[in-house]
C-alpha cells in the first residue's frame, strides 16, 4: 500500500491541466489507431504526467501550495522509487506504438529530471526553463500523440499546430506559478512569472495565447476549415472573461494572485479547452 503522501503528491489530477494537448493533437490525425490512442492517454496522463510531478515535489519538498494541492504533504523516498518505477513503465508500454514514440517518451522524461533535479535544475533559469516546459509539454506531446495515434505512423509536418501547442502550453505556464513567488526566491528559482512579475505574467500570457489562437485560425484557414475555430472561439470565451476580471483584481489588489484564484483559472482554462478540443475531435470523425 502507498503512502498517502506518494499519492497525493503525484498528483494525478494534474494531468486533466496538460490533456488539452493530447486532444488537440488527436483532432489532427486522419486515420486513428483507436487501441494506440488509448495506450498512449494511459502513458501520457497515468504514467508519464503522475511521474514528473512525484519526481519535482520529491526534488523541491515543497512546504506551501503546489499545482493542485494547498497543503502538500512531506515527500518520502517511495515517491522517489514510484516515480521512476512508472517511467519503467512508460517506456515499456511505449514498445507497444514503435521505437520513435519510445526515443520521444524518453526525452519526454529525461527533460522532466533535468527540469527538476537539484545537480542541474532547468526550471531555476526563467527563460530556459520556460522552453523545456513549452516545447516538452507542448510541441513534443503534440508530435507523439499525432503520429503515435496514427494508423500510418507517417511523421507529418504539421508545423503550425506544433508551434501552436508550445504556445498553448507558455500561455498557460506562467499563471500557474503566480502565487509561488515568495518561495520561488527562497529557493533560488527565477521562474518565468517571477521575472516577469504578477501584472507582467498577465500581459505576457494574454499575448501569448493570442498568438497561439492566431495560429490556429492561420492553420484552419489553410484546411478551408471555419467551424474548429468558431467552436474553440466559443469554449474560450469563459476562459478570456475570468482571465479579465481576475487582472482587474491583481492591479487592484496583488493579494488576488494566489492559490485559490489560479486553481480556478486551471480548472476552468482546462475544462474549456478540453471540450473544445474534444467536440472538434467529434465533428471530425462523427460529425
Amino acid at each position: 500500500m502507498l503512502k498517502r503522501s506518494t499519492i497525493q503528491l503525484l498528483r494525478f489530477p494534474f494531468s486533466y491541466f496538460l490533456m488539452p494537448i493530447y486532444w488537440f493533437a488527436l483532432s489532427f490525425v486522419d486515420n486513428i489507431d483507436w487501441l494506440k490512442a488509448i495506450i498512449i492517454f494511459f502513458i501520457l496522463h497515468v504514467l508519464v504526467y503522475p511521474s514528473s510531478n512525484g519526481y519535482n515535489s520529491y526534488m523541491d519538498r515543497d512546504e506551501s501550495s503546489i499545482g493542485g494541492i494547498e497543503n502538500p504533504l512531506k515527500p518520502t523516498k517511495e515517491l522517489f522509487t514510484v516515480s521512476i518505477l512508472l517511467d519503467i513503465m512508460a517506456i515499456a508500454a511505449s514498445f507497444f506504438i514503435s521505437p520513435l514514440f519510445v526515443l520521444c517518451i524518453f526525452i519526454y522524461i529525461l527533460f522532466s529530471r533535468l527540469y527538476s533535479y537539484r545537480g542541474i535544475r532547468l526550471k531555476q533559469y526563467a527563460i530556459l526553463g520556460y522552453l523545456t516546459v513549452v516545447l516538452v509539454q507542448g510541441s513534443l506531446t503534440f508530435f507523439m500523440v499525432n503520429y503515435g495515434a496514427d494508423k500510418t505512423l507517417l511523421v507529418r509536418t504539421w508545423w503550425l499546430p506544433l508551434v501552436a501547442s508550445a504556445f498553448l502550453i507558455g500561455g498557460f505556464y506562467p499563471i500557474t506559478q503566480i502565487y509561488q513567488h515568495d518561495d520561488d526566491k527562497k529557493d533560488g528559482v527565477n521562474s518565468i512569472s517571477l521575472w516577469l512579475g504578477k501584472k507582467g505574467t498577465f500581459i505576457f500570457c494574454a499575448l501569448v495565447y493570442g498568438f497561439a489562437m492566431m495560429l490556429l485560425w492561420w492553420q484552419y484557414q489553410i484546411l478551408q476549415q471555419q467551424k474548429p475555430f468558431i467552436v474553440l472561439s466559443i469554449f474560450f470565451l469563459p476562459v478570456v472573461v475570468y482571465f479579465v476580471h481576475w487582472f482587474i483584481q491583481v492591479l487592484k489588489d496583488e493579494t488576488k494572485a494566489d492559490f485559490k484564484h489560479t486553481m480556478q483559472m486551471n480548472w476552468l482554462a482546462s475544462t474549456c479547452t478540453n471540450m473544445a478540443f474534444f467536440t472538434i475531435l467529434l465533428i471530425k470523425h462523427i460529425g
